[in-house]
């Protein structure tokens, strides 16, 4: 199927890529389907694109690359909800906010994206309980020359 997205236009999508969100993404109920796609080839980040409204896209990102220790605890409920039967059955990201310089960027730490790549369920999860933030950056700022 071809979808029309935010940032590279038309593209095609297989099954693969499409997530059913049951309740929407807050503040985007009305959108239940997204086709998690690649921001560009040969990079780390992805879109989060609904198949229904171009304009509605989150680039996201594996989190654990870049935050050492970065923990995630499903409730019960979640995991029932998604059917999630093995934890190799997750796939995990966090939406980021992105700024100029680039090194900037913050992250949604504090609701990350549960995926259920098996059953292609999605939800975003608010941690009401970490220490985590929703605007928390992730990314090193470049050494400076000179910087050892």
């Amino acid at each position: 199927m071809y979808i029309r997205t935010k940032y590279n236009g038309e593209v095609e999508v297989d099954a693969n890529q499409l997530f059913h969100f049951d309740k929407g993404i807050p503040a985007f109920e009305e959108e239940k389907e997204f086709a998690l796609i690649s921001l560009e080839e040969g990079t780390p980040f992805f879109v989060l694109q609904s198949i229904k409204t171009a304009d509605v896209a989150f680039i996201c990102v594996d989190p654990f690359p870049y935050v050492h220790n970065y923990k995630v605890k499903l409730p019960d409920s979640l995991i029932d909800s998604l059917q999630i039967a093995k934890e190799e059955d997750v796939a995990i990201f966090v939406f980021l906010t992105i700024q100029e310089p680039f090194h900037e960027t913050t992250a949604n730490l504090q609701a990350p994206l549960i995926l259920n790549t098996v059953t292609k369920q999605g939800k975003q999860f608010m941690m009401s309980d970490s220490t985590y933030r929703t605007k928390q950056p992730i990314f090193q700022q470049p050494a400076m020359k000179g910087d050892r």
